[in-house]
């Protein structure tokens, strides 16, 4: 038995603390679209592509953070951020180091893997039946 073994037991719980600690930082990206906090040097009137993805983050933060419809909300966000990074980013240059894309390739292969994986512990999801 290897001293890793036994972490195995608290999966559940692990999964949980990146739903929410992913959701809540993702939160913060819709916070500052739509309400200018944390202040932000691109604050002003929002277009209708960053409204969507204000009112995407924010709602659907809030959302994986209770752990609510978890696998169809992480899907839209996986799919927001895929489309996020490929118009936003990608054009800037071709290194997500370089463009600016990390976060959004992140958040987009952490929300596609709560898809497949699950609320974990601690989400409404789990007294749904969901």
């Amino acid at each position: 038995m290897t001293v890793f073994d036994g972490l195995a037991k608290y999966q559940p719980q692990a999964l949980a603390v990146l739903r929410i600690m992913t959701a809540l930082q993702f939160m913060e990206h819709g916070t500052q679209k739509l309400f200018n906090f944390p202040v932000s040097d691109h604050a002003g009137a929002l277009s209708g592509l960053s409204l969507t993805a204000g009112i995407l983050e924010f709602a659907g933060g809030i959302l994986l953070v209770l752990g609510l419809f978890t696998r169809p909300v992480a899907f839209l966000l996986s799919g927001e951020m895929a489309i996020a990074y490929f118009m936003a980013h990608m054009p800037q240059g071709f290194f997500p180091v370089n463009n600016g894309g990390d976060a959004a390739i992140s958040f987009c292969f952490i929300f596609l893997y709560l898809v497949f994986a699950g609320p974990g512990a601690w989400a409404i999801d789990n007294g749904r039946g969901a």
